[in-house]
């Protein structure tokens, strides 16, 4: 069975617009995959452990941990959780550390910078864990 969709209701997917000569490319947004995957990436690197030994600690297929890291996956909270305890973190500090890495960019691209401290910082990534 099908239906039918207006034309008025389809969703396009958006594609960048060709740059005017002169303009200067629009920022990207970061994606939060590739934060908490470099967040992950750069702790594991800090202890000098390997892929394989994270991975077997938190009990993830190697595989999997590095396309995680890499960005390329979408993690759910569990394996996020097992990979963060698997480096002495909880799950609230790896995305404190995201958080505090898309403020860090985003703010480099706007110009602008965040008021508040490390609690604020940590509370609102609690907020985006929710």
């Amino acid at each position: 069975m099908t239906s039918h969709v207006p034309n008025e209701a389809r969703v396009i997917a958006l594609r960048p617009q060709p740059a005017r000569p002169g303009a200067r490319p629009a920022a990207r947004e970061p994606l939060w995959r590739d934060l908490v995957g470099d967040v992950l990436r750069r702790e594991r690197l800090a202890q000098e452990r390997t892929l394989k030994e994270v991975a077997e600690t938190a009990r993830i297929s190697m595989p999997y941990l590095s396309e995680v890291e890499r960005g390329r996956k979408e993690a759910s909270s569990e394996v996020l959780a097992a990979a963060a305890g698997a480096l002495g973190l909880g799950l609230g500090d790896l995305l404190a550390r995201a958080q505090g890495e898309l403020i860090r960019l985003t703010s480099r691209h706007t110009g602008t910078s965040r008021a508040g401290g490390t609690s604020a910082a940590r509370r609102d990534g609690m907020c985006l864990a929710a």
